[in-house]
């Protein structure tokens, strides 16, 4: 019989999780996963609410893309209502999903895998994290809160509220925003470019060696999916599904209402998760989030931006390695930067109408966005009072479920020998989750039975029993 590695739990990731890495019978790696543990249930829990409850319900997901969830659940209720809502609202919740982008990939880099990237993958455990980076580079410390800050600002100025965006609603917006919101945003963006030029700086300072620590891994061709606008550049709020592959050609081009067409969610006994996987040409595995978005369309309004997303390119249409996607975060981070400079100084930002009312007026809906780690998906049924009778939310972590399950193995295949553990193995393969900056809170919401193991052993530890369900 083969062994079970077990790394429990996954630390510097948002929510619970555990890696099993299994070897055969030969000590060689068979296969690495990703259990989630934790469970919270909201695809259950908001049936019979009132469609219009879902922004602020859903806002509370996830602390960290709140914004993302709020703008899915009221684009799902528009469908719903049959409207569309005002120019101006339309133009501030682009700002929303912007600064929401520097939001979260500030604390996924500066918080979460900086410790590793700067301080070493096989430095000492009880240093490598961020009270070690604070004692060892603490203005990596203090420029990432301040990035981050910088991102939680605008959304409080344009959203409402301290952490949940209590703004966003069916229809457009609760309030608009006013030209003293505007020039307080305005002022924010010089030093947001500083500090994002300043993380840029640190990767590149700190890659190389980060990268031969890790060594070849994640790197595959697959699908990559993000939203399309009609200029046929990236669009973080709105837009058609797209599918590319790894040469760069479309596979796939949707409306998001024909999401299930394209994409088909699974449940396993061992994992909170609902994985998903391409329907096009049968089982295909597809990446979404940073990365992917650079990979499936170019950049608008944004040359800085632009122009390192080239650079990363290196000539060719998309970037194949996971390992990229702590660059690519930073890149967004940029181009979030300039686009929300080039959207403040737009008259849109301090028009009055912002809101359009409407009764239900469908039995369905369906919302999509762009969230920091990638497509987010929020469809609603509801029945004639407009309360919700089937609610389904497929987040980017179930869309990356399958590549990361292939980045760990490919981790630990490479730097598993002899079947000997370190704290240095477990921490790459940990890292390797990390890569994709998975939340699990936005991804507990599988249907079906957990998977259990129960083990009966006698006081010397021989088994004498075992049930699967």
């Amino acid at each position: 019989m083969g062994t079970t590695i077990t790394i429990s739990p996954v630390s510097r990731i948002e929510g619970h999780a555990a890696i099993t890495i299994r070897l055969d019978e030969a000590g060689q790696v068979a296969e690495a996963r990703l259990h989630v543990r934790e469970f919270r249930g909201f695809e259950s829990f908001c049936l019979g609410r009132p469609f219009w409850e879902m922004p602020t319900i859903t806002a509370r997901v996830c602390g960290i893309c709140p914004v993302s969830h709020a703008l899915a659940a009221a684009m799902a209720g528009e469908r719903i209502m049959g409207v569309d809502i005002p120019p101006a609202a339309q133009h501030l919740r682009r700002i929303l999903s912007l600064a929401q982008l520097i939001l979260s990939h500030s604390l996924s880099f500066f918080h979460l895998s900086a410790p590793d990237i700067v301080l070493g993958l096989d430095s000492d455990p009880t240093e490598r994290n961020i009270v070690g980076l604070a004692r060892h580079r603490p203005e990596v410390i203090r420029k990432g809160i301040r990035l981050r800050q910088i991102g939680q600002e605008i959304v409080n100025l344009i959203g409402g509220g301290r952490l949940h965006p209590e703004h966003i609603v069916a229809g457009g917006m609760g309030e608009p925003l006013g030209e003293a919101g505007r020039d307080a945003i305005a002022a924010l963006l010089p030093e947001a470019r500083e500090l994002t030029r300043f993380a840029l700086d640190l990767w590149q300072e700190r890659s190389e060696g980060f990268r031969s620590e890790m060594g070849p891994c994640g790197d595959f061709p697959s699908l990559f999916l993000g939203l399309v606008g009609v200029d046929g550049c990236l669009d973080h709020y709105e837009g058609r599904l797209t599918f590319a592959d790894a040469a760069g050609g479309t596979v796939g081009d949707l409306a998001p209402e024909r999401y299930a067409a394209a994409i088909r969610e699974t449940v396993t006994h061992d994992s909170y998760l609902k994985p998903t996987e391409c329907a096009f040409g049968g089982d295909r595995l597809y990446r979404v989030g940073p990365l992917a978005r650079l990979s499936v369309a170019p950049f608008a309004a944004a040359p800085q931006a632009e122009q390192a997303r080239t650079e990363l390119l290196g000539g060719r249409r998309t970037a194949t390695a996971s390992l990229d996607y702590h660059q690519a975060r930073l890149i967004e981070m940029l181009y979030a930067v300039e686009r929300i400079a080039g959207l403040v100084d737009d008259p849109l930002c301090v028009e009055r109408q912002v809101l359009a009312r409407a009764g239900g007026n469908a039995a369905e809906g369906v919302g999509v966005t762009e969230a920091p780690r990638g497509t987010l998906i929020h469809h609603y049924r509801v029945d004639r009072d407009g309360l919700l009778t089937g609610v389904n939310l497929v987040v980017a972590t179930a869309h990356n479920s399958r590549a990361m399950d292939l980045t760990i193995t490919d981790i630990a295949r490479h730097h598993l020998q002899g079947g000997a553990l370190g704290e240095g193995l477990l921490n790459r393969v940990e890292h390797g989750i990390r890569l994709y900056d998975p939340c699990l809170s936005c991804a507990t919401h599988a249907v079906g039975r957990m998977g259990m193991t129960v083990v009966l052993r006698a006081a010397n530890g021989k088994v004498l029993d075992r049930a699967v369900r």
